[in-house]
């Protein structure tokens, strides 16, 4: 194993930022490059170990310095997404994946952190109708939503429209006390939630009562036409096919939808996933996007990317058992009722 030493330099702000709380980021760069000895010593790093791992350390910490000064928030993705585009010596460098920040708050910015989650806002901003299909935590609605805010900002459109199918997770939540309002707010908290860290906290009461942001179930779309506007349907796969359809054809002249969803994690009592059949009916459609996210896109605490792949792992084992898929078996079911 020949052996390779570097040091770089980095400004004192920015070294506290690049190591992180604890020295997060630097511990995690000692589990990307394990034959690698990492030091800092005032504003010196300093690279010594296997030549490969250290010429990589040594330039995925420059890109993470660069992306500092140019006022980016880092988190253990950043290392994570940095180490696997130089392992596969990607043309695409870190600075690509996070781009301009979609939004500025005061508190942080709010920009792709992998390269998934950059071809995914990248297709928001090119096409029509987007959908985002991944496992929790890939930043589906988020960064949706993060698009949403930067079009009103930008008056490209007049209002934000968010939905999403009332349907409970597994459980029987029973009767809700309270009005219609108190009964299905609930379900669109995480909603309210993205939103109030995107906008000023004092803003969004006035915004959602003047109806320049409205925040509904799916229910509420039925009879409508919704024109300039920017609409984002989230937990799409506990839509029913009808619901699907329903929501697709309320768009607008001047208007762009986004439909997120996780296709492994539906709460239909019965019945067909109304995302799983318009990735069947619509892919060949000229302006409708389909971008697929993974565990690799997760940015989460990193043990959930390790979650959702032992979980697709083991229903992929129980599918390849049972000789089918769980849609298959439920079309078989479809086909024996109508005869």
């Amino acid at each position: 194993m020949p052996d390779g030493h570097a040091e770089i330099q980095v400004d004192g702000i920015q070294m506290v930022r690049l190591l992180g709380p604890q020295d997060r980021l630097l511990t995690r760069l000692e589990r990307e490059y394990p034959d690698v000895t990492v030091a800092v010593r005032g504003n010196q790093v300093t690279f010594d170990g296997d030549a490969e791992q250290v010429d990589q350390a040594e330039r995925l910490v420059r890109e993470l310095a660069d992306l500092v000064s140019r006022g980016a928030d880092l988190g253990q993705t950043e290392v994570g997404e940095g180490a696997r585009l130089l392992r596969e010596d990607s043309p695409v460098t870190l600075a690509d994946v996070a781009g301009d920040a979609i939004l500025s708050t005061g508190r942080k910015s709010i920009r792709a952190k992998t390269e998934g989650q950059r071809a995914y806002v990248d297709a928001i901003g090119e096409h029509t109708i987007v959908f985002g299909i991944g496992p929790a935590g890939t930043g589906k609605t988020y960064l949706a939503m993060a698009k949403a805010v930067q079009a009103l900002q930008r008056r490209e459109v007049q209002r934000i429209i968010l939905t999403r199918p009332a349907v409970e997770a597994g459980e029987r939540l029973g009767f809700l006390p309270g009005t219609l309002t108190d009964k299905i707010d609930p379900y669109l908290r995480p909603l309210y939630d993205a939103l109030n860290e995107m906008m000023d906290p004092e803003l969004v009461p006035k915004l959602l009562a003047t109806g320049v942001v409205e925040v509904a179930p799916l229910a509420y779309m039925r009879g409508r036409t919704l024109n300039d506007a920017f609409v984002v349907l989230d937990e799409a796969q506990n839509t029913t096919p009808e619901q699907m359809k329903m929501f697709l054809t309320r768009l607008g002249f001047g208007s762009r939808m986004v439909v997120t969803g996780d296709i492994t994690q539906i709460d239909l009592p019965e019945g067909t996933s109304g995302l799983q059949v318009a990735s069947r009916v619509l892919g060949g459609i000229d302006d409708i996007h389909f971008a697929q996210l993974t565990s690799a896109d997760v940015v989460r605490h990193t043990l959930v990317g390790r979650i959702v792949d032992a979980y697709t792992a083991h229903e992929a084992r129980i599918m390849a058992q049972d000789g089918g898929t769980r849609e298959q078996r439920r079309e078989h079911l479809q086909r024996k009722g109508r005869r």
